[in-house]
């Protein structure tokens, strides 16, 4: 792979990550949704949900501002996988209190360009634990 072709891919991650920032910051579903596969998978609170249940997860999440930084992207030799790590501060947007933390994802190469496959989030707390939050902090319809 040339250089011009990594930098070229790093700079279409960035902006599917931007995108994602931006929309679920704007509280636009379909753009989110957009920015992952059909098979896409978010893992937080326990759980893993697939992308059909990200609207509803979503939606009953506080509503607040998405800062995320620069991803660390590593390609996998065959050009067309990669993994990344995020780092992502969450302000609430009703009382300003914060959460940090950062997202382990792994990215594939599509027809329409780089999606998300899968997303999954580690908070960061105060004792300095890393976790994936409380266990079923979100209920399910079916649960």
């Amino acid at each position: 792979m040339t250089a011009e072709r990594r930098t070229d891919d790093l700079v279409e991650i960035q902006q599917l990550l931007a995108k994602y920032a931006v929309t679920i910051t704007q509280g636009d579903i379909v753009g989110l949704v957009s920015v992952f596969t059909p098979d896409g998978t978010y893992s937080a609170f326990g759980d893993t949900y697939p992308l059909d249940e990200f609207p509803e997860l979503v939606e009953a999440a506080p509503k607040g501002l998405f800062m995320t930084g620069t991803p660390l992207v590593v390609f996998a030799e065959d050009g067309e996988n990669a993994t990344g790590t995020q780092p992502l501060c969450f302000v609430d947007q009703t009382n300003h209190h914060m959460r940090i933390g950062y997202y382990s994802d792994t990215y594939v190469r599509t027809a329409d360009g780089w999606r998300l496959r899968t997303r999954a989030m580690t908070f960061l707390r105060r004792s300095g634990a890393h976790d994936s939050g409380i266990p079923h902090a979100h209920k399910r319809a079916d649960a």
